[in-house]
């Protein structure tokens, strides 16, 4: 298939990307475990021993530097429709998870242990029709907020990626009425021209 003008740009922006080279020399598997490193130093949500659900978690950059942050002690659980090569003291669910299949494999997996984080960095094909797009992406939010309200600890923490749109401002709603204190991140490492934002949620109400 013949590149287009839109993705000879992307290709030659990413290979040029700082994030990408970094991550590259580094051992990171994306560039976006430079948005989580950067939140996390700034929140310190990830502690030692935690229990962190990391859904949408392919290739596995969050989950890396999550399990480096918990240390054995603690435990990764990643979740992704594709297929992800395997991390150390990661443990890895493929599937969908707006599926009660993949939901109950996951909750099996957590057991009776409260988690401290669960992050989601979800985000569905995109069609290209921006209300379709945004409405996916605001249903994955809400159903990762549905399994913090579940499974977090009262004192845990909801990281979600979200786009500026519709029903953006209902679903922070959501998220105020769920946590006593909900905070909007913008990484450095989140390109300048996209519309995504971090949403953090700390200690259910």
């Amino acid at each position: 298939m013949k590149r287009t003008r839109t993705s000879k740009a992307w290709m030659r922006e990413h290979v040029n990307d700082t994030y990408v080279q970094l991550a590259r020399k580094d051992g990171w598997r994306s560039r976006a475990a430079f948005k989580l490193l950067e939140i996390d130093d700034k929140d310190k949500l990830l502690k030692r021993g935690e229990v962190v659900v990391d859904l949408g978690a392919t290739p596995g950059g969050w989950s890396q530097v999550a399990t480096k942050r918990v240390g054995d002690g603690g435990m990764v659980i990643a979740l992704d429709l594709l297929e992800m090569e395997p991390i150390h003291n990661v443990h890895f669910i493929q599937g969908d998870f707006r599926e009660d299949e993949v939901l109950d494999q996951l909750e099996k997996h957590i057991g009776d242990r409260r988690v401290g984080l669960v992050m989601s960095d979800m985000a569905p094909n995109m069609s290209g029709v921006p209300l379709v797009d945004q409405a996916r992406i605001m249903h994955l939010a809400e159903l990762g907020l549905e399994f913090s309200r579940a499974h977090l600890k009262p004192e845990g923490a909801f990281l979600v990626k979200v786009f500026q749109g519709t029903d953006y401002e209902t679903f922070l709603r959501q998220m105020r009425e769920t946590f006593k204190t909900v905070v909007v991140r913008k990484p450095d490492a989140s390109r300048d021209r996209s519309a995504e934002l971090y949403l953090l949620g700390r200690t259910l109400r």
